[in-house]
């Protein structure tokens, strides 16, 4: 049999994108040589937002006296904590093989290598289609630190029987390493960050990284930044510089390296095939590469965003793209959350961006402390933040409870570039932490 298209990868770019093209008619099959779901669902989103929920759970039962609850036996379970966070991520699995069966997309369990522009081989079976879709994902990116087989990444973290320890080092100060520092905070362990940029979140708005900082340090969670890691000793005691350039170790039960992650494309093409590759596949905006007829989506694609939403967006307009029409979703604005507590979200230009560029801008901000659903709920001092050009509204940054499902709202406000006059008429329901955004531009 001949495909329409063969996929490379189960994960949200690449099941999404099969699911569209089955439905559109196409003949599908999807190659994925792990789990259905990818990064995000097994080793990383889904299971991380599992751990810090049952975190937030009990930091809450243990806060209970503030709000009149007393729970002087709350303790914590973590073989639980895990067994829920599998049960989680089995339960959302389950329900992406339905849809793709329903969908009559064929799956292959197996390790895919393209071969030529139109074959993939997999378990020793060639398979031939008229367009590939790549949707491989990533990997942890493992800086060359001397020591690094003594510590461990986020995938022992997320995927695996990892036992809780009383003190750990993270390497990494990113959106992946601040979430696990919270949430194992959150759980009772000592937390060291260190960071080799100025501040954490370093590629969000500067006021973000600041006030995490802040929040972690009333937490008891310690932060080193601009600190270059030199080696990583057996006793998982780690050697660093400091921003004054002086020599020093900090010490833990165990190291955890969170420096982001990388495509994961070793094996992926055959030596003898022109598939251009860098730091992953390389191609253009739409997603083609130097080959006519293959594709690249999500984390596999060099430079890509590497976000589950940015991969299942990808997954969609490639497919648009196949058939000849409109790409569904703009791809322009894309909004970025970290679940920390409280919550941290980001949409469009920053002001740096724009103080960079010399664009003349307003940034308004609204606090916390002056709404009253985050005080009920007994909330660090965030804030919401929207800049505006010329009333234009081009960018926000949100540090609340449940900032990343208010983000979605300055994301729409963004891509359709409203005024901040058109706004703030829209009336916000109150007493909510939604209404921030309305009270901040009016």
């Amino acid at each position: 049999m001949r495909y329409d298209v063969m996929i490379i990868g189960g994960g949200p770019g690449g099941y999404t994108a099969a699911n569209k093209a089955a439905r559109s008619g196409l003949q599908t099959i999807l190659f994925e040589k792990d789990k259905i779901g990818g990064t995000c669902l097994n080793r990383g989103c889904i299971p991380m937002k599992a751990l810090i929920q049952s975190a937030h759970v009990y930091k809450d039962a243990k806060d209970g006296e503030l709000f009149g609850v007393v729970a002087p036996d709350a303790n914590l379970d973590y073989d639980k904590v895990r067994e829920r966070r599998d049960y989680v991520v089995s339960t959302l699995r389950g329900g992406i093989e339905k849809s793709l069966k329903a969908n009559k997309v064929e799956v292959v369990n197996g390790f895919a290598k393209i071969v030529d522009k139109d074959k993939v081989s997999c378990n020793g079976e060639i398979y031939e289609g008229d367009h590939i879709i790549i949707a491989a994902g990533s990997i942890p990116a493992i800086p060359p630190i001397e020591g690094k087989e003594y510590a461990i990444t986020s995938d022992d973290v997320l995927e695996k029987d990892h036992q809780l320890k009383d003190s750990m080092i993270i390497i990494g100060g990113g959106v992946i390493g601040c979430e696990i520092a919270d949430a194992l905070s959150g759980f009772g362990v000592k937390v060291t960050v260190i960071e080799m940029a100025d501040r954490l979140l370093p590629t969000l708005d500067k006021e973000l990284g600041t006030r995490l900082n802040m929040f972690f340090k009333k937490k008891g969670i310690e932060v080193i930044c601009s600190a270059a890691v030199k080696k990583i000793n057996e006793d998982h005691s780690v050697e660093y510089t400091d921003k004054k350039g002086e020599e020093q170790i900090a010490k833990a039960d165990e190291v955890l390296i969170a420096t982001g992650r990388r495509a994961n494309i070793s094996g992926l093409v055959d030596e003898d095939f022109a598939l251009e590759t860098g730091r992953g596949i390389v191609a253009d905006e739409e997603g083609k590469t130097n080959v006519e007829n293959i594709f690249v989506i999500g984390d596999a694609k060099q430079g890509n965003i590497q976000l589950a939403h940015v991969a299942e967006a990808q997954g969609e307009n490639i497919i648009d793209l196949i058939l000849n029409k409109e790409a569904s979703i703009d791809m322009s604005v894309i909004p970025s959350g970290v679940y920390t507590e409280p919550e941290i979200a980001s949409v469009g230009i920053s002001e740096e961006e724009l103080k960079e560029k010399g664009v003349v801008y307003q940034a308004k901000k609204f606090l916390t402390g002056a709404n009253g659903k985050c005080l009920i709920e007994n909330s660090e001092s965030g804030f919401v933040k929207v800049v505006t050009v010329d009333d234009v509204i081009v960018g926000g940054s949100i540090i609340t409870p449940h900032a990343t499902e208010l983000i979605g709202e300055l994301t729409i406000a963004v891509e359709k570039k409203m005024k901040a006059e058109d706004f703030a008429k829209v009336i916000h329901p109150h007493p909510t932490i939604s209404e921030m955004i309305w009270d901040v531009v009016k």
